[in-house]
């Protein structure tokens, strides 16, 4: 995709096995608009979404009682739909990928501020990984690497690790 600017929403979940180890899983919607290679049919900013159902190990690194630092590295499946705004046009028209499910991949961490025991401010930095199939021309995969970044609330159950 050229350019392309998402938002969405993060939804994620740890379950601690020790006081550092641990295993998340995250779902993410990313939509947005992406700019287009140059067309003969005119279309700019085409409509795109990104869905990504991941989960992996996390690490516990340096804490105390007004915040952690936390790494992790998911795996699992990604949702590219990326031709419903393209009026009919084939994908390759602004070199898009076709929609499909391919390998997705998250390595980042968490910024992790207590606002109380239960309460916590997260900024979340990520790499995010995809493994999509081009299914014209040539018919390769292309791996891209794109960076994201959240920021919300989490709501700790316990009130220790």
């Amino acid at each position: 995709m050229q350019g392309s600017n998402l938002g969405g929403l993060d939804l994620s979940g740890s379950y601690w096995l020790s006081r550092h180890w641990g295993l998340e899983g995250s779902g993410r919607a990313y939509l947005g608009t992406s700019g287009a290679a140059p067309n003969p049919v005119s279309i700019q900013g085409p409509f795109v979404a990104q869905y990504l159902f991941v989960a992996g190990p996390e690490w516990l690194g340096p804490h105390n009682k007004h915040g952690a630092l936390i790494a992790h590295a998911m795996v699992g499946g990604a949702y590219g739909n990326f031709d419903q705004d393209l009026r009919g046009s084939s994908p390759s028209v602004v070199d898009f990928y076709p929609n499909q499910l391919a390998l997705g991949a998250i390595v980042g961490g968490h910024f992790d501020l207590n606002r109380s025991a239960h309460w916590v401010f997260r900024i979340t930095p990520d790499a995010v990984l995809t493994r999509y199939n081009i299914n014209y021309g040539n018919k390769a995969t292309s791996t891209d690497v794109n960076f994201a970044i959240s920021v919300g609330a989490e709501y700790r159950f316990k009130k220790k690790r």
